[in-house]
This record gives structure tokens, sequence and C-alpha cells, in this order.
């Protein structure tokens, strides 16, 4: 018997890579691939040392799995990594210790990556 569900799941991932990314860079080191990839948001919930809270909004990018190919080599992602974007640089980072990436669905197939701004291309 088919899984449903997890063709479903397929059949979603392809329409969100067909008609909702824009063109990226991802690079590690002397790496680079061009990939098509969703940008998003999270916000993250932060206490400082003091017990106040303080809100950190990271810049997302959802990368299908298979797609990120370094070196001919397929990989997850990486604190320090870095994604190019309209001439604007984001380093893979989470704050307070959180994971610089999750699954962004339960088959595996889509990674959502968190960012921060460092910087603008030359």
């Amino acid at each position: 018997m088919a899984d449903i569900i997890k063709n479903a799941m397929a059949w979603l991932e392809a329409q969100r890579r067909e008609h909702l990314t824009i063109p990226i860079i991802y690079r590690r080191g002397e790496n680079a691939v061009e990939l098509p990839a969703t940008v998003g948001k999270t916000v993250f919930k932060v206490s400082d040392d003091y017990g106040r809270f303080q809100y950190i909004e990271s810049r997302d990018y959802l990368i299908h799995a298979a797609n990120l190919v370094l070196d001919g080599q397929t990989v997850l992602p990486e604190a320090g990594d870095e994604i190019e974007e309209n001439g604007f640089v984001y380093e893979v980072m989470a704050p307070n210790g959180e994971p610089e990436w999750r699954y962004s669905d339960s088959y595996r197939q889509c990674y959502r990556i968190h960012t921060k701004l460092t910087g603008k291309t030359e």
C-alpha cells in the first residue's frame, strides 16, 4: 500500500521548489553551489543574564536536502557556512545555543537553515 502522506509531502516539496524559490549561492570555504531556496524567518526568544527576554529574528533559507552538494558530496549545513543572496552575505548561525538548522518536514526532504546578515559582496 502506498504511503499517501509521504507522496503528498513529496509533491508539496516539489511545488515549493518550482514556485517559491529564488537563486542563492551556498558557500563553505572554497566550495560553493548555486541552488534554489525559499526565504523565511524564525523568531527566537532569548533571555539575557538579568532574566529579561529578547526576540531575535533569523533569516531562514529552506533548501531541498538533496541539492546541498559541495565538492561532490551531499552535506549537512554547518555553522559558519555562508549564503549569498542578491549581493548580501548571510552566515549560518542561531542564537543562544540553538541548532543552526533543522529539517523542515517529517520526511527530511528540506532543511530550514537559520542565518544572520553579515555583509555585502564586493
